[in-house]
């Protein structure tokens, strides 16, 4: 085993780790048994749109994952009611926690229904724990729990109250819990454990924001995950965008969160002010109904009385018109986009309330546009650029926006490859022959692989201290090309009809035409040619995105491609339930195969605890493996093979003089 200089630093420095021969062969059995373990849990989640209840309640139960690891535990011992109610502690321990506590009415006559209730509850939590953490090693599980019950959790763990000569030791550990009063807190600790296990890895694939109304919320809940990934979304470029400082940007995020009557994000979460939008939009159309802009609510919808409805729309309105003043001047500043045909505003007759363009006249739905200056359509007002630099400096002064947009460079990319697995949010351009589509970014030609990394690339550099002037200021202005231009990979249509839905009544003016690999995606030889193209290998290698709805009552399959591509966008948001039917996919890849789980509209968090409510999911197996996979069987295992087989070296390394061994003190 010749040794070159190359390998011979690459092996003193790894002797720094593992200094003598035993040092490096434990570590080398170690690897050989991790090698050997079920391959981790992953968890596939996209398009969430701010329904953080919905989103919050999949992650607690891992989309069922939980729930079928209680079932294959209990279903032969427990009633389906207990195995609900155990499963809702699981989820939700403090809350349950306090609803069974009551329920039991624990006075001084009955001192002991509570007692029992822990004893049974805790043993029952420790087997479910022992049966998620059994596919991680003691180190991993380790890691994984809470300080102050570490060393409890972990002797529970790994005895077993079966084992006569340890059931006095592992009762009396329960009985000393309860006794102490620490049995809810330890209660708590075990929920938190058995979620975290349950999952090895989070996959969002894009879409966190616009919609629903707690994109914070779960970018909070994110930015805590112990291990979570993202690939980036066109809503989520849009606020990264906003925390930016591109104007446009801006102004869409407060159009989009207007029009779906949803400000807490805004306000609550990012100290947004939007009094300054309120009061210009309340004098500037004092007398304008603008019904067409009222938001969409819920049917059931309690939270806005008449007049928050009209300044919404008010506002709606001022920002909308604010949206395509500040969108042409982008258009007339890069040129090179060719995004001139959505310079609209100049076709506005407002005496006459007609839309004329190339001779042909169109019926306008509203022509009341106070701030509009037919000589000048593009030009702000005096206070419409005064509002404008205030939203400005709101947004860009907004500290927990500016952190979640760290986590989400920090975690996130515009696209990932795991376990022969290609993931992105939306598209990879292409021809119409299904071919890598070249797209012009800042002056170079990309496709494909380079394409989505150089966008990636960029993106980076509008945050980046070092990023020249210019560069910073293209790159501050692409995201929001991300957001609409036709060569986007987040948007891939040939435009973003905004203006024509608000405005025109010709429904045939609404049409965007979805770019090529929309149309060609289901075709096998194309998936593979892209796959290809990221250098994704495997014998079973898959595309998995969102983005666009599938529409389920419609009969559409999310299973394309022969099996090559997953779309998991079912429509988790509120606002897809009519279109979609049902209220989001999410899969799950485990050491059995993939399993795609279908969700019904979720209720609510207060419901799922009171009642023991879940989502109603149903699952379709997209694909079982012939046997378990192991850690072996995947990138984890690759890499862990590569270690080995180092260490190998450094023990030759040893044993013939190379480099000397070293004794810890």
């Amino acid at each position: 085993m010749a040794q070159n200089e190359g390998d011979l630093r690459i092996l003193q420095l790894l002797s720094q780790s593992f200094p003598n021969i035993a040092a490096a062969s434990s570590e080398i059995i170690n690897l050989e048994a991790i090698l050997n373990l079920p391959k981790g849990t992953e968890h596939f989640m996209a398009d969430i749109h701010g329904e953080y209840e919905a989103f919050l309640h999949i992650l607690k139960n891992a989309s069922g994952n939980i729930k079928r690891k209680v079932k294959e535990l209990y279903s032969s011992e427990l009633p389906p009611d207990e195995i609900r109610e155990l499963c809702t502690l699981i989820y939700y321990p403090e809350q349950k926690l306090e609803i069974i506590k009551n329920s039991l009415n624990d006075d001084a006559n009955q001192p002991s229904s509570l007692d029992s209730f822990y004893s049974t509850t805790l043993q029952r939590l420790i087997r479910v724990c022992q049966s998620v953490s059994s596919k991680y090693t003691r180190s991993k599980v380790r890691k994984a729990l809470p300080t102050e019950f570490a060393y409890i959790i972990e002797e529970l763990l790994h005895e077993s109250p079966s084992d006569d000569d340890k059931q006095a030791y592992f009762s009396r550990i329960i009985e000393t819990i309860v006794q102490t009063g620490r049995a809810d807190a330890f209660i708590t600790a075990l929920a938190t454990v058995i979620q975290r296990l349950a999952v090895d890895q989070l996959h969002i694939l894009g879409d966190i924001f616009d919609r629903g109304p707690g994109a914070h919320i779960i970018m909070d809940r994110l930015c805590q995950h112990h291990n979570f990934d993202i690939q980036w979304g066109n809503h989520d470029a849009l606020w990264m965008g906003a925390a930016a400082g591109n104007d446009c940007c801006i102004a869409n995020v407060l159009r989009l969160s207007l029009r779906y009557g949803n400000m807490q994000t805004l306000e609550d979460g990012y100290g947004i002010n939007l009094v300054p939008l309120a009061t210009f939009a309340m004098e500037t159309y004092a007398s304008d109904p603008c019904d067409l802009f009222g938001p969409r609510l819920d049917k059931d919808d309690t939270t806005h009385n008449e007049k928050t409805r009209r300044l919404i729309a008010q506002m709606h309105k001022a920002i909308s018109i604010i949206q395509f003043k500040l969108e042409a001047q982008m258009i007339l500043r890069r040129p090179e986009w060719q995004m001139q045909d959505r310079l609209v505003l100049q076709y506005i007759d407002k005496q006459r309330g007609l839309y004329v363009k190339d001779g042909v006249e169109y019926e306008m739905k509203d022509s009341f546009f106070p701030t509009l200056d037919p000589a000048h359509p593009y030009e702000l007002t005096t206070e419409e650029a005064e509002l404008v630099h205030q939203l400005h400096h709101s947004f860009r002064v907004s500290d927990k926006l500016q952190k979640h947009v760290k986590c989400l460079f920090t975690h996130g990319c515009m696209y990932a490859i795991y376990n022969g697995n290609l993931l992105f949010h939306a598209s990879v351009p292409l021809n119409a022959d299904g071919t890598l589509k070249e797209v012009d970014l800042n002056g170079q030609r990309y496709s494909g692989r380079e394409l989505l990394h150089q966008i990636g690339m960029t993106m980076r550099s509008a945050f980046n201290a070092d990023t020249p002037r210019e560069e910073k200021q293209f790159a501050k202005d692409y995201f929001w090309y991300l957001w609409c231009g036709q060569d986007s990979p987040l948007f891939d249509k040939d435009r973003m009809a905004t203006f024509e839905r608000y405005f025109l009544r010709d429904k045939g003016t609404h049409e965007e035409r979805k770019g090529y690999y929309y149309l060609l995606r289901d075709n096998a030889e194309v998936c593979d040619r892209i796959l290809d193209a990221f250098g994704v290998e495997g014998k079973h290698r898959h595309i998995i995105n969102g983005h666009v709805p599938v529409r389920v009552a419609g009969g559409e399959s999310p299973i394309k491609a022969d099996g090559r591509l997953m779309v998991i966008d079912g429509g988790l948001s509120k606002a897809y339930h009519d279109t979609t039917g049902i209220a989001g996919y999410t899969l799950v890849f485990h050491s059995r195969g993939f399993e795609l789980i279908q969700h019904e509209p979720f209720e609510s968090a207060d419901d799922a605890i009171r009642r023991g409510t879940d989502i109603v999911s149903s699952k379709q197996i997209v694909e079982l493996s012939g046997r378990r996979l192991r850690v072996r069987d995947t990138d984890k295992g690759r890499s862990i093979l590569l270690q080995i087989k180092e260490l190998q070296q450094l023990l030759y390394a040893y044993r013939h003089g190379i480099l000397k061994e070293r004794i810890r003190q």
